[in-house]
């Protein structure tokens, strides 16, 4: 036996022991040989002068006051690549739901990697009002799944805080022609007129791209929507709210079944909430929720109907040092996700990310701290309400970088291998095409370095709150407020 080290290319190193071969991908950090160089590529959303681009990329004007503001419903909530990373969904406040395609002829080109133009937009929720309950139910697009392609059509899910919608988005490239009891353009013939029998053909028309709902998932969650999960036997997929789990199968609307109910019975005993699940993504019998109070649970549905009764319980003690009065706030788990390999799972509260090995319970194998400098700030953020930001986090394609978002637009990643990080900003500063971005530092204390910011000078009404990482490339999508900034790796 022998193995060979060979450089594949800039970003690939390829290790061939015997007749295999093994591929490494590269790591991301501060700087290096082997390290990431991130670049800007796109940004959608509005702008700063008095023209804004929508991020449907469609260019509108919205005046209050002879000023120009983005209005609240451009807003996004949500950001996910679908599979293969062709498409990139996002939904926003208004109900909408906005589909980029990455260009095909770019993807020959090295350099041109991540251009994603307007594929789709479509309505998907419009707000309503519950009248028994005398309560306004929002459009917002609370979270999307797209379900694996397996014919020409995509499809995905979208949810607001109460309804679920499966829609199937398709092209059409070509309409039929040469009816025999209908004229071009639409009005029936009478039959006694028709002497002859034509065969309808199919003629070529410019490319339209359709949404249509299929299924609508209604009535069943008293509460609101945190999470929707697609099983790993693409059959059936949960949704959770505050107190509940159902479990749903795609082609049945009418019924659901409640596989976890956390709700007491006197609702004054109440000490938790479920914040969010996720199923696991090899094994579809397997799940997990976590909950305000920094707790994750896994349930096996194979052991009951109702997962009641956890088969296992992720939680760490906490540090007798660091209690205060928003202990439990800042521990509550804002975003839990699998692992692509299915070996660990992710997740996030206010100041941390955590990395846990499904086998060890008592404790995460990796914790990363986000922004601890915000530790001392933590009384002003909870008057200004910021402490109960729920952010997201998700895995680069090998599982070997993690990332999450930060205030003042700053998003952190965090390299497993080197256990290096760092913190780079979206920004309109650097919106010029393969522009390298720069880390950045936040002084926490002490004399200020010249290429650091205060603590004192952060942002916190811009934050980053959802984030993507396409599956198989150095691409991410970072949703500031109202714009999608579209990153990718420095290709030489």
């Amino acid at each position: 036996m022998y193995f060979v080290l060979r450089r594949k290319s800039a970003l690939q190193v390829k290790i061939q022991w015997g007749p295999m071969c093994i591929y490494f991908p590269p790591t991301v950090g501060a700087g290096g040989g082997n390290d990431i160089q991130w670049c800007f590529s796109q940004v959608k959303g509005a702008v700063d002068d008095d023209v804004a681009e929508g991020a449907s990329g469609i260019r509108f004007l919205t005046w209050k006051w002879g000023a120009v503001h983005t209005s609240e419903a451009d807003i996004i909530s949500t950001v996910e690549f679908n599979h293969s990373g062709e498409l990139l969904a996002t939904g926003d406040k208004g109900g909408r739901v906005v589909i980029f395609q990455q260009e095909q002829e770019n993807k020959i080109q090295s350099h041109s990697r991540g251009e994603y133009n307007v594929y789709s937009t479509f309505q998907s929720h419009e707000p309503e009002f519950d009248y028994l309950k005398s309560l306004e139910i929002e459009e917002k697009i609370n979270k999307i799944r797209w379900l694996p392609q397996k014919n020409a059509a995509q499809f995905l899910l979208s949810t607001n805080d109460k309804t679920i919608k499966l829609w199937k988005i398709s092209e059409r490239d070509k309409r039929p022609e040469g009816y025999n009891l209908k004229e071009e353009d639409g009005r029936y013939r009478d039959p006694t007129t028709v002497t002859t029998l034509r065969v309808p053909v199919f003629r070529p028309m410019d490319l339209m791209v359709e949404a249509s709902p299929r299924r609508i998932f209604a009535n069943a969650h008293t509460y609101h929507i945190n999470s929707i999960s697609i099983n790993s036997d693409y059959e059936t997929y949960l949704s959770a709210d505050d107190l509940r789990i159902n479990l749903w199968h795609l082609e049945i609307t009418d019924r659901s079944f409640n596989i976890v109910d956390i709700k007491p019975a006197n609702m004054e005993e109440l000490t938790e909430v479920i914040t969010a699940a996720e199923f696991h993504p090899n094994s579809c019998n397997t799940f997990v929720y976590s909950s305000s109070k920094g707790t994750i649970r896994l349930c096996d549905m194979r052991a009951s109907a109702l997962c009641d009764r956890h088969s296992k319980l992720f939680e760490e003690p906490e540090d007798p040092s660091n209690r205060s009065f928003f202990s439990e706030i800042i521990s509550s788990i804002s975003d839990v996700k699998f692992s692509h390999s299915g070996r660990y799972m992710m997740t996030r509260d206010y100041l941390s990310v955590k990395i846990w090995d499904l086998n060890m319970e008592n404790r995460p194998v990796e914790t990363y701290q986000v922004h601890e400098y915000l530790r001392s700030k933590l009384c002003s953020l909870y008057e200004n309400d910021c402490i109960f930001d729920k952010f997201e986090c998700c895995w680069n394609g090998s599982d070997s970088v993690v990332m999450t978002g930060s205030y003042n637009n700053f998003f952190r990643m965090f390299d497993r291998n080197t256990k290096r990080d760092i913190t780079l900003e979206a920004s309109r500063e650097n919106n010029k095409p393969r522009t390298v971005l720069k880390p950045r530092k936040v002084c926490a204390s002490g004399k200020r370095k010249k290429d650091e910011i205060s603590v004192d000078s952060l942002d916190f009404n811009k934050k980053i709150l959802h984030t993507a990482w396409h599956p198989k490339e150095n691409i991410i999508a970072v949703a500031t407020t109202n714009n999608l900034y579209i990153f990718q790796d420095k290709v030489n």
